[in-house]
Order: structure tokens, then sequence, then C-alpha cells
């Protein structure tokens, strides 16, 4: 339709009117052309950040919903436990307690998630140990079998923190899954750098470099979307962190996070 009027418009100038000097009819038909093209725009942007608006505005009342149940399972958790005395009672109430706590941080990713694409995210100084201790013990009740063998030095910085929080969940996570030999993970911030070791399957060079395609795992029978390490690896490029992999086969793999550039005064 819009090249049926471009050619009207000059068949009218041209023929018509017999208009020789171009000039003109260039400066009409390059403002046609602009007007056109916002016009179309328009039409095709508006209705998608109406979608957008809307799914951000039921995300929003979704999470605010999510946080009631949350809170009542956990107090009611908590006052069953005063009148349970038996062993097997008490175990099923903190699997609930543990269930629980896994919906809350999800909750806690998603807030993370809408605030992003709000950009909302502000960098805060917190200190990387007190961190790796509290996602170690989230972790640990997820897998109670599981040994973290802890050395941390003191190592405050100015990032992300809960985005941050995520990286170090995916790679723990992602070393639990391929340790099916080993119950030790060996978690360590030395100088400037945070070091998590696990002792499974490992990958070899050709697998390390293929772990940040997105669905890319290394064992297909691997429950999972394989998307945490591409997700480990935007986060860290975004807020200049230095991430690398240390791995061999059958000998396990280490994750460096290096935070040089995100050393808090």
């Amino acid at each position: 339709m819009t090249v049926v009027v471009f050619v009207a418009i000059g068949y009218y100038f041209l023929i018509t009117l017999g208009v020789i000097n171009l000039l003109p009819l260039g400066i009409i038909f390059l403002c046609f052309v602009i007007l056109s093209g916002i016009f179309i725009s328009k039409l095709a942007v508006d209705p998608l950040k109406e979608y957008i608006t809307n799914l951000q505005n039921l995300s929003k009342e979704t999470l605010h919903e999510l946080n009631l149940p949350i809170s009542t399972i956990k107090t009611n958790s908590q006052m069953l436990k005063r009148n349970f005395e038996d062993e097997k009672s008490l175990k099923r109430i903190e699997r609930i307690e543990s269930a629980c706590d896994m919906l809350q941080e999800r909750y806690h990713e998603l807030e993370y998630m809408i605030k992003m694409q709000s950009r909302e995210i502000l960098d805060e100084l917190f200190s990387l140990e007190d961190l790796v201790r509290e996602r170690v013990s989230f972790v640990s009740r997820i897998y109670p079998h599981m040994k973290f063998n802890l050395t941390l030095e003191t190592l405050d910085i100015v990032s992300d923190k809960k985005g941050l929080a995520k990286v170090i969940d995916n790679i723990i996570d992602n070393g639990i899954k391929y340790s099916e030999s080993s119950k030790n993970i060996d978690i360590s911030i030395k100088k400037s750098s945070l070091f998590i070791q696990d002792y499974g399957i490992g990958m070899d060079e050709v697998e390390l470099l293929e772990i940040f395609d997105n669905y890319y795992q290394t064992n297909a029978n691997m429950q999972g979307f394989g998307i945490g390490l591409s997700m480990v690896k935007r986060f860290c490029d975004k807020n200049d962190i230095l991430l690398s992999f240390h791995s061999e086969k059958e000998s396990g793999t280490q994750v460096e996070l290096n935070f040089k550039n995100k050393i808090g005064n």
C-alpha cells in the first residue's frame, strides 16, 4: 500500500504537474517516508508495549500473592514443630520447611528478575564470605548428603548481591549434579577470587568450549534445562567479574570468580 502511494505521488508530480526540479519532490518523499515509518512503528510497537506492561503487572501481582502462603506455611510449620517430639514427625516438618525455603528462594529470584527488567538493581557493598556461607547453608538443606569444605578469607566487594547469589547457587548445583562418585565440594576465597571445586566427571577441552551455550549439557540424562552456566556467563560479563573454568575428565571441575575489579574500599 505504501509503495502504491509513493508511485501515485510520483506520477502526479512528474506527469500531471510536469515538475522538472526533483529536489522539492525528493524532500516531500523523504518527509512522507519518515512519517510513514513513525506511523507503522507505532502500530507495531504499541501492542507489544501494552503486552509487556500487562505481563509485568501480572508478575508483580502474582509475586505479591505468593508471599502470603509462603509466610503462612513457615509460621504454621514452626508452631507445629513445638507440639511434636517424635523424630519422624520432626523430620517431616523439616522437609516442609526446606520445601518452603526453596519456594521463598524462587520468590526472591522472580522479584530480582522483575527489578532487573525495570533497571532497579543497584550495586552494594557486602562481605563475600558471609554471602558464600549463606548460600552453602541454603544448598545444604537441599543436599544434606554433600560435604562442603570451606576455606574463606575476608573479602568485601561491591556488586549485585542477589544476582551473585544466583550465580553461586548455579555453580554449586552444577558441581553437585555432576559429582555422582564424590560427596565433597571445596569452596575457598583467596585474595580476590572465589573458587568452587567439585570432584565429579569433569570436562574435556571440547566440552569447555560449549558449556556456555544455551541448553547444552555434558550429560543428556541430567535433569534441568542447561541454561545455568549461560546465565552465569552473562552476569559475570555484565558485572565485570572474571569467570574461568579448569577441568579434567574424571578429575572434577574448578570454577573461579575473580573480583579484582569489584573490591570495596
